[in-house]
């Protein structure tokens, strides 16, 4: 099953940065697993576009639409068994320790 697992920033992190593991080592990881299948970080939210349609005209906006101190600042496509598997392969990420991570399954159309 794959999962979508975003990458967030936490506005007050609880815990010592240093305990999170390696990054590079947490990919290799996975990669080697079969796990991931793709990822990367994302520009900072001031590069962001956001584009609507409201009564067929086209509204773009600079940044993001919604003003907030937590932010999607990466994403790791997953292959996994099952929630479980993911949640494994998300605990492990070094961010689950400064930041959050929001695992969603991906709806097979």
């Amino acid at each position: 099953m794959k999962y979508m697992m975003l990458v967030c920033t936490d506005t007050a992190p609880d815990t010592d940065p240093d305990a999170a593991p390696d990054i590079d080592g947490w990919v290799a990881e996975r990669d080697g697993k079969g796990q991931r299948l793709m990822g990367s970080r994302l520009a900072e939210p001031s590069a962001a576009t956001t584009v609507r349609v409201r009564d067929g005209e086209l509204l773009l906006t600079d940044g993001p639409f919604a003003e907030t101190k937590e932010v999607i600042v990466g994403f790791d496509l997953l292959e996994c068994a099952d929630l479980d598997e993911a949640i494994e392969v998300a605990r492990n990420h070094p961010m689950a320790y400064v930041g959050r991570l929001e695992l969603r399954p991906l709806v097979d159309r």
